[in-house]
C-alpha cells in the first residue's frame, strides 16, 4: 500500500560519485527516459479570444491536454525528454509583474488597517515593532524555503504537493484539506465583512442586498479564470501600496507638527507618546496577544507557491516576488507601524473597539481623525473595502487551487482536477464559490456564533502550512543530498539554507505557544467560568486536534507510520531545472560580470 502512495517517476538517475561537479540527475549519459505515449498538448492560442477569457460555452469544455507551458531550463535533449514529464493541467497566464504584486500586496488588508489598532491597544508601540519584527524574520525565511522549492518544482498545489512527495502522504493530505477548507471559510467570512464595511457610509441599504452584491462580484470575475484573479489583485494591490504611501507621508508630517491648528499635531510630537502613555501597554502578555495579531495578519504571502504552477518561467519571475516579501514587511509593515506607534497613543479611546471592522477602529484613520483632516477616512474606509474584496479572490484562488491538487494526488474526487479550455479548475471553483452562500448566515442573530465555529475549525491553518513549508525545505535539501546532487545545481538558493527553516520552524513553534498562553490567559485574566475559559480556548485551538485526527486516520488508512525516507524522495516529477554544476557555474559567473548597479539590483529585487 506504501507504493501506491509514491509518485510515478519517469525519470531515474544514479547518483553521481563527485557531487561536487557532476549531478547523475542531470547527465545525458546517466539519464533513462522510459517509452511513453507521445504527450498530447493543448494551445489555447487556437481558441477565440472570447473562449480564452472563459466567456463562451466552449471555454467551460475540458482542456483537451497540458499546454506545456513551463519552462524547462537544462540541455536540449534533456529539454525534449522531460517535454512531457508532470506539465500541470493549469494555464500559465500569470506574469511576473502580476506575481509581483500577488507577493507585495496579497496581504495588505485588515491586517494592517484594522488589526493593527487592537494590536497596539494590546501591546503599545514597542510591542507591536518587536512582534512584527520577529514574525518577519520568520515569514522571510519561509518564503525564501518555498521559493527555492517552487522555482524547481512549480507543480500544481504547490506546498500540499511537496508535503505529500517531501514528507508523508497521509501528512500532506491533512494540511491540503486544513489550507483548502481554510480558505473555504474565508470566503464568506470577507463578503460579510465587505457589507459591514460600506455600512461606514451609509446604513440605508440592508446588509443583504450588499452581500449578494459582492458575491456577484466575486462569481463574475471567477469567469476569468486566473487572468481575473490575476488583473484584479495586481490594480487592487497598486491601490492599497498607494494607500500605504499616503498615509506613511501624512503621519510623518503629522508628527513633525504640520497639522491643522485645531487637531492634535499642531506642534512636534516626536517619541512623546512612547513616554506616555509608554512603550508597552500590558507587558509581556500584550507582547504575546501581538506575536499572535502579527503573525495572522501575513496569512497569504505563501499563495505565491500556488501561483508558481501558472506563470511561464518561474526561474525568471519568482525570485522577485519572494524577496518582495522583505520589502513588504520592511517598508510597509514596520515603518507604517512605526508611524501609528509614533502618532496614536495606545490608550486611545477608539481602539478599545477593534472589532467592528470599519475604518473608523483603524488606527491609520484615527491619526487623521485625530489631526483634524475630514476627507481621509473615506479614501482608508474605500482601500479596506478592496481588501477585503481581494482577500475573498483570493479565497476562491488558493481554495480551488488546492482542492485540484488533492484531487491529482487521489486524496478528493477526480471531478475536481478538471481544468477547462479558459484554464479554470471548473468545478473546485465552483465548490470553493458556493461556500459564498453562507455569507447570509450573518444576517440570522446566531451568525456571529456560526461563523466564529466555523474559522475555529482551520484557525492555526496558516501556522501549520508554513510549518510544513520549512519542514519539507529541511526533507528536500537533505533527499538532494542523499541522492548525489549539488546545492550549485539549484537555480535559487534559500538565504541561510536549512538554517533559516529550522528558524523559521522554531518561531513557528513559540507563536503556537504564545497563542496558547493567551488563549488560557488571556489580556484581563482568566474568566472565573470555566466553561467561558473552554469555550474561549476551543475557538482558538479547534482546528489543531481537528487536523491531528485527519493525520492519523489517513495514517491508519494508508497504513504508513513514517515519513517517507531520503531514497524514497521523488526528486524527478515536475522537476524544471535541470542544470548540471558546470552550467549554474558558467552561469553565475555571467551574472558575476555585469556592471555593479544591475548586480546590486538583482540582489535585491530578482535573483
Amino acid at each position: 500500500m506504501a507504493d501506491e502512495l509514491k509518485t510515478e517517476k519517469v525519470v531515474s538517475a544514479a547518483p553521481s560519485a563527485n557531487k561536487e561537479t557532476s549531478s547523475a540527475a542531470t547527465s545525458n549519459d546517466n539519464m533513462q527516459v522510459s517509452t511513453t505515449a507521445a504527450p498530447v498538448f493543448y494551445d489555447p492560442s487556437q481558441e477565440s479570444r472570447m473562449t480564452r477569457l472563459g466567456l463562451t460555452l466552449e471555454s467551460f469544455k475540458r482542456a483537451p491536454g497540458s499546454t506545456g507551458g513551463i519552462k524547462i531550463e537544462g540541455s536540449s535533449a534533456v529539454v525534449e525528454a522531460m517535454q512531457d514529464h508532470h506539465n500541470p493541467m493549469l494555464q500559465q497566464q500569470i506574469t511576473p509583474s502580476q506575481l509581483n504584486m500577488i507577493a507585495v500586496g496579497g496581504s495588505i488588508g485588515t491586517g494592517l488597517f484594522i488589526g493593527t489598532g487592537q494590536a497596539l491597544r494590546n501591546g503599545g508601540p514597542a510591542g507591536v515593532l518587536i512582534a512584527w519584527c520577529i514574525i518577519g524574520v520568520m515569514l522571510i525565511n519561509v518564503t525564501q524555503a518555498l521559493g527555492e522549492m517552487c522555482i524547481m518544482y512549480p507543480v500544481s498545489g504547490g506546498f500540499y504537493t511537496l508535503s505529500v512527495r517531501f514528507l508523508d502522504p497521509a501528512f500532506g493530505l491533512a494540511m491540503g484539506y486544513n489550507y483548502a477548507f481554510q480558505w473555504f471559510v474565508t470566503l464568506p467570512l470577507e463578503i460579510t465583512a465587505a457589507a459591514i464595511v460600506v455600512s461606514f457610509w451609509t446604513e440605508a441599504v440592508p446588509a443583504g442586498v450588499w452581500i449578494t452584491i459582492f458575491y456577484l462580484i466575486i462569481i463574475i470575475i471567477n469567469l476569468f479564470g486566473t487572468r481575473g484573479y490575476a488583473v484584479t489583485e495586481f490594480w487592487s494591490s497598486i491601490f492599497r501600496l498607494v494607500i500605504v504611501a499616503i498615509f506613511v507621508l501624512v503621519g510623518i508630517v503629522m508628527n513633525c507638527g504640520g497639522g491643522p491648528s485645531t487637531g492634535l499635531y499642531d506642534h512636534y510630537i516626536g517619541g512623546e507618546f512612547w513616554r506616555n502613555p509608554g512603550a508597552f501597554a500590558n507587558g509581556f502578555k500584550g507582547v504575546c496577544t501581538v506575536f499572535v495579531t502579527a503573525a495572522f495578519s501575513f496569512a497569504g504571502t505563501e499563495l505565491v507557491g500556488l501561483a508558481a504552477t501558472e506563470t511561464p518561467n518561474p526561474r525568471k519571475s519568482l525570485p522577485g516576488a519572494v524577496k518582495g516579501t522583505f520589502w513588504r514587511i520592511g517598508c510597509i509593515y514596520i515603518l507604517s507601524l512605526l508611524i501609528i506607534g509614533l502618532c496614536v497613543p495606545w490608550d486611545t479611546p477608539a481602539l478599545a473597539d477593534g472589532s467592528d471592522g470599519t475604518a473608523r477602529t483603524s488606527p491609520f484613520v484615527i491619526l487623521v481623525d485625530l489631526a483634524g483632516i475630514r476627507v481621509l477616512p473615506h479614501i482608508m474606509n474605500a482601500a479596506i473595502c478592496v481588501s477585503v474584496m481581494s482577500i475573498g479572490m483570493a479565497s476562491v484562488y488558493a481554495g480551488s487551487r488546492v482542492l485540484t491538487a488533492l484531487a491529482e494526488t487521489g486524496f478528493a474526487p477526480k471531478c475536481f482536477a478538471m481544468v477547462d479550455k479558459a484554464g479554470r479548475p471548473l468545478w473546485s471553483v465552483v465548490f470553493n464559490l458556493a461556500w459564498g452562500a453562507i455569507a447570509y448566515v450573518s444576517l440570522a442573530s446566531s451568525g456571529g456564533t456560526v461563523f466564529d465555529w466555523l474559522l475555529a475549525l482551520s484557525g492555526l491553518s496558516t501556522l501549520f502550512t508554513w510549518a510544513s513549508i520549512c519542514l519539507c525545505h529541511i526533507r528536500f535539501r537533505a533527499a538532494w543530498k542523499f541522492q548525489g546532487h549539488s546545492v550549485e545545481e539549484l537555480p535559487f538558493k534559500a538565504i541561510g539554507g536549512v538554517y533559516a527553516s529550522w528558524a523559521g520552524f522554531v518561531l513557528i513553534a513559540l507563536v503556537l505557544v504564545a497563542q496558547f498562553y493567551v488563549a488560557i490567559w488571556p489580556i484581563g485574566g482568566m474568566d472565573s467560568e470555566g466553561s467561558a475559559v473552554a469555550y474561549d480556548f476551543f475557538l482558538i485551538w479547534l482546528g489543531a486536534p481537528i487536523c491531528l485526527a485527519m493525520w492519523i486516520y489517513a495514517v491508519i488508512r494508508f497504513r504508513r507510520f513514517s515519513w517517507l525516507r531520503l531514497d524514497e524522495i521523488d526528486l524527478d516529477t515536475g522537476r524544471k531545472s535541470w542544470l548540471t554544476v558546470e552550467e549554474m557555474r558558467l552561469y553565475r559567473a555571467e551574472r558575476a560580470a555585469a556592471p555593479l548597479y544591475i548586480r546590486i539590483y538583482r540582489a535585491l529585487f530578482s535573483n
